[in-house]
């Protein structure tokens, strides 16, 4: 799984989870300003990202994710470490 389609995944949740337009969403897009998530829906999309690629997210990995890019490039380097 590239980064391309980590970012595709990531989209496709953010839209069927939290019903957000898949225009407003871009790579810089700040999760809890621009895109109104809160930490429970972070949690939410957390938990469908380990099921999708299989592995464990550490909680201290996603307590530096501010923006869609960061989520795609924490997600990145756990699959590559797989």
């Amino acid at each position: 799984m590239d980064k391309n389609e980590i970012y595709q995944e990531v989209t496709g949740l953010l839209v069927k989870l939290f019903e957000l337009d898949a225009a407003d969403i871009k790579p810089e897009s700040r999760l809890y300003e621009d895109l109104e998530l809160d930490s429970i829906d972070a949690v939410d999309m957390v938990v469908h990202l380990q099921k999708r690629i299989g592995r464990k997210i550490k909680p201290e990995m996603f307590k530096a994710v501010r923006t869609v890019q960061d989520v795609v490039d924490a997600v990145d380097q756990l699959v590559r470490e797989g």
